[in-house]
């Protein structure tokens, strides 16, 4: 139930609206500040295709093992697995769409999700951004525009993306030629209402302070970062992941982790999710499995300590 101070903020935006004024916006946009949200963190199940890269019919790799035919899946059976599994939102990687997607087909995913009750929390992209040949450099930046047209009819708010891996050139100078190369997909992916998020991916980011400079200095507030919660390998990885968590306009959750010099080990979910409550995080957290074992026998489990997870800090 409502508040009566939550009634009276209602009222008083309702009020301003209707005169004309203009009231703050309820969240700060700001990318190369820490994004602040008013109320309380609100963590939303998803799952990321990737999950079940193995089994896709269409973008799976040439060095993949067979799969039985009736293990097979495509993007609209990988949501309707969402859906039977009380996922909020399914991330559509674009790796696992057909080779040259029409609109067509991506209407009817669309219109497959929402009729599942299903959100398209997002998608991902696998781009270079710190290449030092421009043609090469420009050619990733075309790829990943045409991935925000496509994510703005699937009515998907955020795309995934890399830094990159430098190539030819300094990581000073391959910073540059991200942040330039960053700036001028946010800008466009911003003129769809569309978030891009720069995952801590190795490469020029694999340290959480080369990512924070990248962040810091793109200017954009369509700009964020996907946390993903095991791609540092640092001394202490819980604790650089609270450093990035106030920049995240998505996360991908995995069930393992490794800190420099240990063995991999299980990620502690409840530790992660107090993260993302402490940053007051507000959106989709997406379980990325990338473990050896069977996804259909694992991702249940996983999904269900996830969503135990959120329920046990709230």
């Amino acid at each position: 139930m409502d508040t009566p101070f939550d009634r009276r903020r209602f009222l008083t935006h309702s009020l301003a609206a209707s005169l004309g004024y203009v009231c703050l916006p309820v969240v700060s946009l700001l990318a190369r500040d820490p994004i602040v949200r008013e109320g309380k963190p609100r963590l939303l199940l998803s799952l990321a295709a990737y999950s079940f890269r193995q089994y896709f019919q269409h973008g799976r790799g040439k060095n993949d093992k067979p799969v039985p035919i009736e293990k097979q899946i495509d993007i609209l059976q990988f949501i309707d697995y969402c859906a039977d599994n009380g996922c909020q939102g399914a991330e559509l990687t674009s790796y696992y769409f057909p080779e040259n997607v029409t609109s067509e087909y991506l209407i009817k995913v669309k219109q497959h999700a929402f009729l599942r009750g299903v959100e398209v929390s997002g998608t991902s992209v696998g781009n270079n951004f710190a290449i030092k040949d421009a043609v090469k450099r420009n050619k990733q930046v075309a790829d990943v525009k045409e991935w925000i047209d496509r994510a703005a009819i699937l009515g998907a708010p955020h795309i995934r993306v890399f830094a990159g891996t430098a190539d030819g050139a300094e990581k000073a100078e391959a910073k540059k030629y991200c942040i330039q190369a960053m700036e001028e997909a946010c800008e466009y992916a911003g003129s769809k209402g569309i978030f891009l998020g720069i995952e801590n991916h190795g490469g020029i980011v694999a340290e959480p302070d080369d990512l924070l400079e990248i962040v810091k200095t793109v200017k954009s507030p369509w700009f964020g970062i996907n946390l993903d919660t095991a791609n540092f390998h640092t001394e202490d990885p819980y604790a650089d992941l609270a450093r990035i968590a106030p920049y995240a306009v998505n996360v991908q959750m995995k069930a393992e982790i490794r800190a420099k010099g240990k063995a991999q080990e299980p990620a502690d979910f409840q530790r992660l999710v107090k993260i993302l409550r402490d940053a007051n995080y507000q959106g989709y957290v997406a379980l990325e499995y990338e473990s050896p074992a069977d996804p259909f026998e694992a991702v249940p489990g996983l999904l269900k300590r996830m969503k135990e997870s959120f329920r046990s800090l709230s």
